[in-house]
C-alpha cells in the first residue's frame, strides 16, 4: 500500500478502501482506475476475497478499547487494518473509545465481556506507552497494541521507533550531511525517546559525534517546528538538514527556512516522520519516514487470532513483543549536499 501510495499520490488510506472494493467512498473513478492500474504494474494480484462468514453460535466479535480515537489521526488507520484483519476472518470489530478514563473503561468491559460472542480484546493507546491493564482482560484473550506491560502477560504490537530514527538520520547521512538537526516530541513520550536514540546511533555508527546544541525538544506541533528551525539556523555552525521527529513539525520547520531566505532542499535539507496526508502537500513535497498504522492494527488482530488458535489446538502461546518499522518515503525535500554548498550555508550564517 505505501508503494502504490508514492506513486499514485493519495494516501494509504485512499489505497486500502480502493483495493477492499470500499462502496460509499468519496474518491473519483479516475483516482480508482489509478490505484487499481498502479496495482497491478507492481504485480499486486487482485483476487476477490469474500470474508468467512461467522458459523451459527461461533465467538466472532472482537473488541478494540482505546483510550483516544479523536485526538490523532493515526488510531483511525490503526482501527482500519484491525477491521480488515478481523472481518478477512470472519469477525467483527467493535470499537470503543474512553478518553483515559479508567470508570468508562470499566463500564465498557464489564458491557462487552458480558456478550457469549466475544473472541478477544485489542488493547490500544494513543501514544507508545507502558500500561497496567484492567482486571476484567486477564479472563479474556487480548493482545496489546502501541502500548506493553511490564510483566508481559500479553503480547504486544508496537511501532519500531529506535529503527525509524535510525534510517532517517542514516539517509541524510548518505545525502552527504554531517550536520543534521533533529527536533524532537516531547522528551517524556516514549516515541521521543526513541527516535533521539535512533538518531544518535546512526551519527555513532558514522563515526559522528553527538552534538547536543543540534537537538531540540518540541511538542509534536508545527509551531514548535517553526521557532526551533529559527533556532537552529542561528547556531554558529548551522545544520545542512534537519530531522524532525513528525511531519507537523516538519512542515513547520520548511516555513522558517522559506522565512529565512533558504531554499528547501537546496540549501537545507527537511526530512519527516509519520508520513501524514500533509506530506504529499508541503512545498516541495516532504520525505518522510511511514509510521505502519495500518499494519500494526492488522498484526494486532492476526496476532489475537493466531494466538486463540494455538490454545485451542493445545499448543503452547507465547507472549512477545512485535516491533514493525516503515519504509522511508522519498518526495521532494531532501537533497544530496556536496562540500561546496556546505560551505555556503556557514558563509550564509557568519
Amino acid at each position: 500500500m505505501t508503494d502504490i501510495a508514492k506513486l499514485t499520490g493519495v494516501s494509504q488510506s485512499t489505497v486500502s478502501l480502493v483495493l477492499n472494493n470500499a462502496t460509499g467512498a468519496k474518491f473519483s473513478e479516475a483516482t480508482r482506475n489509478k490505484v487499481l492500474k498502479t496495482a497491478q504494474d507492481l504485480g499486486y494480484r487482485l483476487t476477490p476475497r469474500e470474508p468467512l462468514p461467522p458459523s451459527s453460535g461461533e465467538r466472532n466479535l472482537i473488541i478494540y478499547l482505546a483510550d483516544e480515537i479523536s485526538t490523532s489521526p493515526h488510531p483511525v488507520v490503526n482501527i482500519d487494518g484491525a477491521r480488515d484483519a478481523a472481518y478477512a476472518n470472519g469477525k467483527l470489530l467493535a470499537v470503543y473509545s474512553t478518553h483515559g478514563n479508567a470508570d468508562i473503561e470499566q463500564q465498557v468491559l464489564d458491557a462487552a465481556l458480558a456478550s457469549p460472542a466475544v473472541f478477544g480484546v485489542v488493547y490500544a493507546t494513543v501514544y507508545t506507552r507502558k500500561v497496567t491493564l484492567p482486571a476484567a482482560l486477564a479472563r479474556v484473550p487480548t493482545v496489546l497494541l502501541n502500548c506493553y506491560t511490564s510483566e508481559g502477560g500479553q503480547s504486544s504490537i508496537v511501532p519500531a521507533e529506535v529503527a525509524g530514527g535510525h534510517v532517517a538520520t542514516e539517509y541524510l547521512l548518505r545525502a552527504g550531511h554531517r550536520r543534521i538537526g533533529y527536533i524532537n516530541g516531547e522528551h517524556w513520550q516514549d516515541a521521543a525517546k526513541d527516535r533521539l536514540k535512533g538518531y544518535r546511533t546512526a551519527l555513532a555508527t558514522a563515526d559522528l559525534p553527538f552534538a547536543p546544541e543540534m537537538v531540540r525538544d518540541g511538542d509534536w506541533s508545527s509551531g514548535t517546528g517553526f521557532e526551533h528551525t529559527l533556532s537552529l539556523m542561528r547556531e554558529p555552525n548551522p545544520p545542512t538538514a534537519i530531522f524532525c521527529a513528525n511531519d507537523l513539525m516538519a512542515l513547520g520547520a520548511i516555513e522558517a527556512l522559506k522565512q529565512l531566505g533558504y531554499r528547501v532542499p537546496d540549501d537545507v535539507s527537511v526530512l519527516g516522520y509519520d508520513d501524514q496526508e500533509i506530506a504529499r502537500h508541503t512545498h516541495p513535497p516532504l520525505s518522510t519516514v511511514v509510521l505502519p498504522n495500518y499494519e500494526l492494527g492488522r498484526w494486532a488482530v492476526d496476532t489475537l487470532l493466531q494466538e486463540v488458535h494455538n490454545q485451542a489446538a493445545g499448543a503452547p502461546v507465547r507472549h512477545r513483543m512485535v516491533k514493525l518499522d516503515g519504509p522511508l518515503i522519498e518526495r521532494g525535500s531532501v537533497r544530496e549536499i556536496t562540500e561546496a554548498k556546505r560551505a555556503a550555508i556557514n558563509i550564509i550564517s557568519d
